[in-house]
């Protein structure tokens, strides 16, 4: 028998009130709980990206993260940047440059994007790619990644 505790967050710019099993990984809450499948499981080890969250304002691996450490906390998730004008821009960037070729790891990436952009808003080219290092992309060669984040950063894209 697991024990379960009941925890309130900030999710999406939601109040939202969740029961999770104490050793739940903020990542299965937002799967399995929370019904929000967009962060993606990949290694489990903080190695990948797949799963980055914003969490109060910091980007998180999701996989390392209790999800009774959500508690009173402000996450947002790739669904989140859906009303977001930074994240419209940077879904618009991705499909524009063709950034995207399997997906997986897209959500993370978009995410983290994001994230840098917020903190640096005129990034070089090789900021962009320090900004990203911590998400893998076995499918492309960056590129494409990172000439969308480069337009997205930019005030007409």
């Amino acid at each position: 028998m697991s024990l379960k505790r009941e925890i309130a967050f900030v999710l999406n710019g939601v109040r939202t009130r969740a029961t999770v099993p104490v050793e739940m990984s903020a990542l299965a809450m937002l799967r399995e709980v929370v019904g929000l499948t967009g962060t993606k499981y990949a290694c489990g080890e903080g190695e990948c990206g797949a799963c980055t969250i914003i969490v109060d304002g910091l980007s998180t691996c999701s996989c390392l993260m209790f999800a009774v450490d959500c508690e009173d906390r402000d996450l947002t998730t790739i669904e989140g940047l859906a009303r977001d004008p930074l994240g419209e821009k940077l879904e618009r960037a991705f499909v524009e440059c063709g950034a995207v070729q399997c997906g997986f790891c897209t959500p993370g990436i978009v995410v983290q994007a994001k994230h840098w952009l917020e903190a640096h808003p005129h990034p070089t080219r090789a900021e962009i790619q320090r900004g990203i290092e911590g998400n893998l992309c076995r499918c492309t060669g960056y590129v494409k990644i990172v000439d969308a984040i480069e337009m997205a950063s930019r005030n007409d894209a």
